[in-house]
């Protein structure tokens, strides 16, 4: 239910927000909007994301994330944790742009 909860309001978020998926990583969870968890198995994500170079590529909520070195210029706050069970969402990062999108968002 708690996952459930965040993609909702990370999807809203998305299509309310035409502007950068400006991401910042936080060494604190309890600093994070969301917490992740990276698997090297695309299957298994329910997020494939593919990491911009510039903000200007990063839009909406299909996995197109820029990563900002200040928590103040981020649209989301995200923790990497080292165990499944504590992630809110699954990702698995691509290096091709057009297969970045949500795969489960149950």
């Amino acid at each position: 239910m708690k996952k459930l909860l965040i993609i909702c309001a990370l999807s809203l978020l998305g299509a309310v927000a035409a502007n950068a998926q400006a991401v910042y990583k936080t060494s604190s969870k309890s600093d994070a909007n969301v917490k992740v968890y990276v698997t090297s198995t695309k299957s298994e994500a329910d997020l494939v994301v593919y990491e911009c170079s510039s903000k200007s590529e990063a839009s909406g909520n299909q996995g197109y994330w820029y990563f900002v070195s200040s928590a103040s210029d981020a649209r989301k706050k995200v923790y990497f944790t080292d165990t499944k069970s504590d992630a809110d969402i699954v990702i698995y990062y691509t290096r091709t742009k057009s297969e970045a999108c949500w795969q489960n968002r149950s």
